[in-house]
């Protein structure tokens, strides 16, 4: 069994997908780009600013789950060019205290939107 969680609080989709789907006392969250949900366009800034909104995402669609970044056990981080993983990796650290989840991380050729970072994960309850 599964259900759709949704959220206004967070991008809604722009394909046939759903912003996340809970089976089995796990939560799969779509790819977060760094859009801001009451505007519908990419966060100002660089790769700091985009990771903070697509963490702020994120932290939406879990919140109406009734979970927190507590709870994500992996994540998959898509970057424009690997030289702003660093930067990347600093905000990343501030959405986790203990336990981080398991991760990869890689650069592609583009993202939707001309995004510099997409994050996916994956939480359990």
């Amino acid at each position: 069994m599964k259900s759709v969680i949704f959220t206004e609080k967070a991008p809604a989709a722009i394909g046939p997908y759903s912003q996340a789907i809970e089976a089995n006392g796990m939560v799969f969250i779509s790819g977060q780009i760094p859009v801001v949900p009451s505007t519908g366009v990419l966060a100002e800034g660089g790769i700091e600013e985009q990771t903070k909104q697509s963490f702020e995402n994120i932290k939406a669609i879990l919140e109406k789950a009734g979970l927190t970044t507590a709870n994500i056990v992996k994540t998959t981080v898509f970057l424009a060019d690997m030289s702003l993983f660093a930067g990347m990796n600093k905000v990343y650290a501030t959405y986790f205290t203990e336990d981080f989840p398991a991760r990869s991380a890689v650069a592609v050729k583009e993202l939707p939107k001309g995004a510099l970072v997409e994050i996916e994960s994956i939480a359990v309850r």
